[in-house]
């Protein structure tokens, strides 16, 4: 632990998961957190799947278009190789990376450095994502943030898509996915079902 400027105590090394489902704000406010390590001076490396192309190559940008630069990159172990001499770690859409993501980030934390993942936690079917779960269940703290269900206004549970298909990854936007509270997801589900 070490003193900051105004004398409370930082911890050193940990893992934040910003999780829910699409619209909620994830990537914005993983962005909020980063500007907020960059403006306090720390050495700060954000990065992204490179498969994740939807707004740009080489940048984190919300729904909403807030943006940072960040590095694309093809596996979790990348992350590793180049997150040398940073003090915190960004990594946006953590549910397309493979299950070394989770490794990779106990190792950055133990070395100290601050970690903060965002991601879906549930697929379209309102599955468990990826490597969600298991970085939800080292995290050192994990914020659930919620989308509005663009039905009847109540807090969003899943991302429903809103297209044909069945394959699990399939990027996308209003056009594709629609946040639903859990009534409206099951209405949808029974629906399609018929």
């Amino acid at each position: 632990m070490t003193n900051n400027i105004q004398g409370e105590k930082r911890q050193k090394g940990r893992i934040e998961v910003i999780c829910g489902s699409m619209f909620s704000g994830k990537t914005e406010e993983l962005i909020r957190r980063l500007k907020r390590a960059k403006f306090a001076r720390q050495k700060v490396e954000i990065f992204k799947p490179a498969i994740d192309t939807r707004y740009s190559e080489e940048e984190v940008v919300s729904h909403d278009h807030t943006s940072i630069l960040s590095t694309p990159v093809e596996s979790s172990g990348a992350i590793m190789l180049l997150s040398s001499d940073i003090d915190v770690v960004g990594i946006d859409e953590a549910q397309f990376f493979d299950q070394g993501i989770v490794d990779v980030c106990n190792e950055l934390a133990n070395r100290g450095v601050r970690v903060i993942c965002a991601g879906l936690d549930m697929d379209f079917k309102g599955v468990p994502f990826g490597p969600m779960p298991a970085l939800m269940a080292v995290a050192d703290e994990v914020s659930k943030v919620h989308a509005i269900c663009v039905r009847c206004g109540s807090l969003a549970y899943v991302s429903h898509r809103i297209v044909e298909g069945d394959k699990r990854v399939l990027l996308g936007e209003t056009g594709e996915y629609e946040p639903l509270c859990r009534d409206c997801y099951e209405q949808c589900t029974k629906q399609k079902n018929q």
